[in-house]
């Protein structure tokens, strides 16, 4: 019930006006979102690097329907890579194809995630395409594939509680796509994806084993223990190399966790949003694992 409700206000506009304008807001998102510019983003992520992480950032927006945003976007992303080269710091970026006018046009959002990519091209960087909600999940693979076509430094994510996701995956591995698996974060229907967390979880096992099985390169995305040493068991048991996948988490969740797994000598990505534009992809995070709401609770009011 809570997380059906979280995720309703994370679309809420009016609720979000409110939250923007409470004292402790910004310090609510803080555990969570390195900052509002990609020099705040950096600075972290270059923190991050120091203690052994790899990691992607993130300018957080999406749903974008003005043409000028989604070019504004597209040259934030192309300078993001500049400062990331010049830095010399472990960090790829990923990005919504919504923020890039994906609901304009798209065409319009083929052609700015391909000056995108060619440009992290020419540095030698990756982009990494967020899946969004259900209703964007085919028109996002299309402009994904149209890029992969022409492009290999480009990944895509699919979510395991949708119940088209084994086709999807079973066509990427196929073409020996770049994979982040996740298990979603949006409130979907029945029809689409699956309601029950045992059926997320056993999707989730069966499409890892499809990604590592089928030798795509394999980020699995998740703090979920259990996942984790799912996916620890059946590399060792099939002999799976171990750079040929790695451990995804976000910011701020089950730090001492992620710190641990590095310390074991796993590969571990830690996904940096930023950016001003915070507030749904916080509003998830809450809904995603109740523990955070807890933690923010007290760092706002101090506790």
């Amino acid at each position: 019930m809570l997380r059906q409700s979280l995720l309703f206000l994370s679309e809420r506009n009016d609720f979000k006006n409110v939250l923007f304008k409470l004292p402790f807001a910004r310090e609510m998102s803080g555990r969570f979102v390195a900052g509002d510019t990609s020099e705040e983003a950096l600075e972290v992520a270059r923190q991050l690097n120091d203690q052994g992480f790899r990691v992607t950032l993130d300018l957080l927006g999406e749903s974008v329907s003005d043409r000028a945003e989604a070019r504004r976007a597209s040259e934030e992303y192309a300078e993001s890579l500049a400062e990331i080269d010049a830095h010399a710091a472990e960090t790829t970026i990923s990005l919504k194809l919504t923020q890039l006018g994906l609901d304009i046009d798209t065409d319009f959002c083929f052609e700015n995630l391909l000056e995108i990519v060619r440009g992290a091209e020419e540095l030698g960087n990756f982009v990494r395409i967020d899946m969004e909600d259900s209703e964007h999940t085919q028109t996002t693979l299309d402009v994904f594939h149209r890029v992969f076509e022409q492009h290999r430094n480009v990944g895509i994510v699919i979510q395991s509680y949708l119940r088209r996701s084994e086709d999807d995956i079973a066509r990427l591995v196929e073409i020996g796509a770049p994979v982040r698996l996740c298990k979603g974060a949006y409130a979907e229907p029945a029809s689409v994806a699956f309601q029950d967390k045992a059926e997320v979880d056993a999707s989730f096992v069966h499409l890892m084993k499809m990604l590592l099985d089928g030798g795509a390169p394999a980020a699995i995305a998740t703090h979920d223990e259990r996942m984790i040493d799912a996916t620890l068991e059946h590399v060792a048991r099939n002999g799976i190399p171990e750079e040929a996948f790695e451990f995804q988490m976000l910011h701020g969740v089950r730090r001492e966790y992620q710190k641990q797994l590095v310390h074991n000598g796993l590969a571990m990505r830690i996904y940096l949003p930023y950016g001003s534009q915070w507030y749904s992809y916080f509003m998830r995070r809450m809904a995603e694992r109740p523990a955070n709401l807890l933690f923010v609770m007290r760092a706002a009011f101090g506790d």
